[in-house]
């Protein structure tokens, strides 16, 4: 049964100007000012982190927007330390807008002696009092099991799926789709059938964490415009070389759609160096400015998802409709006219 209250955003500090957008999104979907609850996170001298929220929130249904992305540890903390402040709060649900679900990647134990801490951190979350949480393309989809509260998982790949027939329109015929490892061929195939290209794969080999031994195009990108599909990219050391490889295999062009940029240290350099045309991220991490200046890296808005699935979300209608064209192309209506 739909509630008769709003829905109420609060934001940490990791992504506010994300926050601003949905908050703004949901306000032209409802015919009504929609606003961050006012709040303020903030640390002590020590670096404690302190939040006050200065609304009142008894009995309503609560969404944080909150990435854990860089700083990690900091922003995971303010996530935990909203979600207790609401639950003492009186709130009568505590949901977690997660755009980005740092320590993903630790999914499983790689080595003895190692941790799961994606489980840890689902943990955490619940035990904070988040009743739900609903993220964006998650490095591993078995981590939804990790949570025992439900977690909605929302796609990149129906956004960019828009954005390429936007941006190749007339030549799509000439696109392929590329996974930059086997692992990732589940989530490249579904965007190569939403957008109906081909599929090549890169494979690679490596010697130690963060160092590429070899690369191996498996498929024809031969005169190809070669498109690479991953959800994080990082220090860009992967994609870089993978669009190298696919250079000298042919291809005519490279470009990169990736769902998360953490484009740590010296990412952005080497980007702008690649022979990559373009590199395509979501604002699911709050882009540096560095990232915003660089001449081929282009940001598209998750805002319109995040604020449609809060909207269903909070009225109890379906998110998963959100995978589909019919229902995603109105929402992104003045990006991607067609």
């Amino acid at each position: 049964m739909p509630t008769l209250t709003e829905p109420k955003l609060i934001a940490g500090n990791a992504n506010r100007p994300l926050a601003q957008s949905i908050a703004r999104r949901m306000s032209l979907h409802r015919g009504m000012s929609v606003k961050l609850v006012d709040a303020r996170v903030e640390r002590f001298n020590d670096q404690e982190i302190f939040v006050e929220v200065y609304e009142n929130v008894r009995g309503e249904d609560m969404f944080i927007i909150q990435p854990t992305s860089n700083p990690a540890n900091d922003n995971l903390m303010e996530l935990l330390i909203i979600a207790d402040a609401l639950k003492r709060s009186s709130a009568a649900r505590i949901n977690a807008v997660i755009p980005y679900f740092g320590y993903a990647r630790q999914d499983r134990r790689t080595k003895a002696r190692t941790p799961i801490s994606a489980k840890l951190v689902a943990n955490m979350m619940v035990q904070a009092g988040i009743e739900r949480v609903l993220t964006l393309d998650l490095h591993a989809a078995q981590i939804q099991g990790f949570f025992d509260i439900p977690v909605d998982n929302l796609y990149a790949a129906p956004i960019f799926g828009l954005d390429l027939e936007h941006q190749f329109r007339g030549r799509l015929q000439d696109v392929t789709i590329v996974s930059p490892d086997v692992g990732g061929v589940a989530r490249a195939r579904e965007l190569a059938k939403r957008v109906g290209v081909a599929l090549a794969i890169v494979d690679k080999r490596r010697e130690r964490p963060g160092e590429v031994a070899e690369m191996t195009v498996i498929g024809d990108v031969q005169g190809k415009i070669c498109v690479i599909v991953d959800d994080i990219c990082d220090t860009a050391g992967t994609l870089c070389k993978a669009a190298e490889v696919l250079i000298e295999a042919g291809a005519t062009e490279v470009h990169s759609y990736i769902t998360h940029g953490v484009l740590s240290g010296p990412a952005v350099e080497r980007i702008t160096k690649s022979v990559m045309k373009t590199l395509v991220i979501t604002d699911s991490i709050q882009p540096t400015a560095a990232v915003q200046d660089a001449p081929n890296i282009r940001i598209v808005p998750t805002a319109p998802l995040f604020a449609q699935a809060i909207l269903n979300t909070w009225n109890g209608t379906s998110v998963s409709s959100l995978f589909d064209l019919e229902t995603l192309v109105p929402i992104y209506e003045g990006l991607y006219p067609r």
